[in-house]
């Protein structure tokens, strides 16, 4: 059969690939941009054979390589054509090379705060409150993880697991709540996540369904509205003061909409870093009994409390059940190991089993053996004894800096806690100009309306201490200084 075109193929000796599967697989993508159609004759084994200077055997196997999988078919006395069977992918519309997504892939949100950002050498990140990984006892922290290791391997444990996490360490996390922060929880109370973010998560997914309202306040920690969004729910807002949340407009919002569930950081106000007092505590509570919602309290930096001895979670109230629990040791020890946990209800907790089942079947039980060795051996705690040191003494510099240096543009409370401080702009001041030139001076924050659900411009700064070292927040603060100069 005479044929007017040449079949391009190229063989190379460094695809790792059989010469044969080599052949068989640039057909295969010659069929699928359209030059080869159904039915098309192919060269004969020995014409190709000659052409690409291999043995006809190897063609003969990429044949019947392709005539298995469909891609070709072999008519007796006529030779080998590409399957009538197959779509004319000529006749498909192009589309751009560049346009790769299918049109029904959900986008995901384009936050700035949950993008992953590099860090850059020479600037200096005001990060939103994240502790610093150096101090971390390396030693003891690979000491955990060797016994962790040789006993699992001796105890034949390192197959699959409990999904709501290891025995050990929910007992331990279970003992220090119970011990420390005033709860009453049994082991079946816990599910250990990924950090305190899978946690959210986690309490969105058994929480909501598609349609369903939830409320967080209006200056918020964008992750976990973002968590609630993913799983259908209608996100609406409530304002917040120096109190904490404003319980009038939250118990308005209940008379209006069936409010399914409520995410509050009541410790410190993420981002604002006030603590909410008793009466709009018992008050939150109240509502929740009344209006028959869910508290979804995310209790982050807890052990961080620098004025006094840190206020009691909600969770640690008789509320029948109507609150979980987050909270994280990734503050703690470093984000990089991922330990956090939900408390609930030990039926919300199968069903956050259930989702965990789904997502990654089960934690990484070294990493939380490990951890439950440092909880229980009192490393831990003496651990926070250490770092509570060095963050009292970043926060004391940084507050004496932004008094000294920054006084003429913002205003702010002194945090109690947290790893973090709030910073007011004066009238007059634009933040994003601000921020624009800090960033030119190598330093990055943290306006305030990356954290508003609404698109007004919020004139406050959250700035992270934790991170950052005495020369640091010096520099810092300085660099800062000038940047709002600069955008004056």
């Amino acid at each position: 059969m005479l044929r007017s075109w040449s079949l391009k193929l190229t063989i190379t000796d460094t695809s790792g690939l059989p010469v044969y599967l080599q052949i068989a697989q640039q057909i295969m993508e010659e069929i699928q941009r359209g030059r080869l159609a159904p039915s098309t004759a192919m060269p004969g084994t020995r014409e190709l054979a000659e052409k690409l200077q291999v043995n006809r055997k190897t063609v003969i196997l990429a044949y019947d390589e392709l005539i298995a999988q469909g891609w070709l078919v072999s008519e007796q006395r006529r030779g080998s054509f590409v399957s009538a069977n197959l779509p004319n992918f000529n006749a498909q519309p192009q589309t751009s090379k560049t346009s790769k997504q299918p049109a029904n892939v959900v986008e995901a949100t384009s936050h700035p705060l949950l993008s992953y950002q590099s860090p850059v050498d020479g600037v200096i990140d005001f990060n939103d409150g994240i502790p610093d990984s150096r101090l971390i006892p390396f030693n003891i922290l690979s000491r955990a993880f060797r016994h962790a290791l040789i006993g699992s391997s001796k105890g034949k444990s390192l197959g699959y697991g409990d999904p709501r996490g290891t025995l050990a360490l929910r007992q331990s996390i279970a003992t220090m709540l119970n011990m420390e922060r005033g709860l009453s929880v049994a082991i079946d109370q816990i599910c250990i996540a990924r950090g305190s973010q899978m946690g959210i998560f986690l309490a969105a997914r058994v929480l909501t369904r598609p349609g369903d309202h939830i409320v967080v306040e209006q200056l918020s920690y964008p992750a976990a509205k973002e968590a609630f969004r993913s799983c259908g729910a209608n996100i609406l807002t409530v304002g917040q003061d120096k109190h904490g949340i404003d319980v009038v407009a939250l118990e308005k919002l209940c008379k209006q909409h069936t409010i399914r569930a409520i995410y509050v950081t009541p410790h410190h106000q993420f981002p604002t870093t006030v603590i909410m007092t008793a009466e709009r505590r018992l008050k939150l509570l109240m509502l929740a009994e009344q209006y028959d919602f869910t508290i979804v309290e995310d209790d982050y930096d807890h052990e961080f409390h620098f004025s006094h001895h840190p206020v009691f979670p909600l969770a640690s109230t008789n509320h029948g059940g109507r609150v979980m629990y987050v909270g994280s040791l990734s503050k703690v020890l470093a984000p990089g190991l991922r330990v956090g946990y939900l408390v609930a209800t030990p039926g919300l907790i199968d069903r956050c089993a259930k989702e965990v089942m789904l997502i990654d079947r089960q934690g990484n039980s070294i990493t939380e053996l490990a951890v439950a060795e440092l909880m229980d051996s009192g490393e831990i705690k003496r651990h926070i004894r250490r770092t509570f040191k060095v963050y009292n003494e970043r926060r004391n510099l940084l507050i004496a800096l932004v008094k000294k240096e920054l006084r003429e543009y913002v205003t702010f409370d002194a945090p109690d806690g947290g790893l973090a401080i709030w910073l007011r702009l004066k009238e007059g001041i634009d933040v994003e100009k601000v921020a624009e030139q800090a960033l030119k001076h190598k330093v990055r924050i943290l306006p305030g309306t990356l954290f508003s659900e609404s698109a007004h411009s919020v004139h406050a700064i959250r700035l992270g201490f934790g991170s950052l070292t005495i020369t640091e927040l010096e520099q810092g603060v300085l660099a800062l200084r000038t940047a709002f100069q600069t955008a004056l």
